[in-house]
């Protein structure tokens, strides 16, 4: 998995690709609390190059997700497509999330 982000107008896109699997989403988690730490709590991530995510990435956007909402901030996903749009379908957190 790529992981790419940046900080534009005090919101921390998030960049991924490829297929995120349980050692990606310990790296992806840790550099969301690395954000939160500094102070960041809005967060855009574009899921449109992600073929694959398991039960250990949901489990990641999901605790997030709560840390964020905790601290009056935000978790978008964006552009969700495929097998990840229907599991988050199937999960029902589409419903949770604010997809775009």
């Amino acid at each position: 998995m790529y992981i790419s982000s940046n900080v534009v107008n005090n919101q921390v896109i998030v960049d991924l690709s490829g297929g995120m699997y349980v050692e990606d989403a310990e790296i992806f988690r840790e550099k969301l609390i690395r954000y939160m730490e500094e102070g960041q709590n809005h967060f855009v991530v574009k899921m449109n190059k992600v073929d694959y995510i398991d039960s250990s990435g949901l489990g990641v956007l999901v605790s997030i997700h709560k840390r964020t909402r905790q601290s009056n901030g935000s978790l978008i996903i964006s552009g969700a497509t495929g097998f990840v749009k229907e599991l988050f379908a199937l999960t029902r957190l589409d419903k949770v999330f604010v997809m775009q």
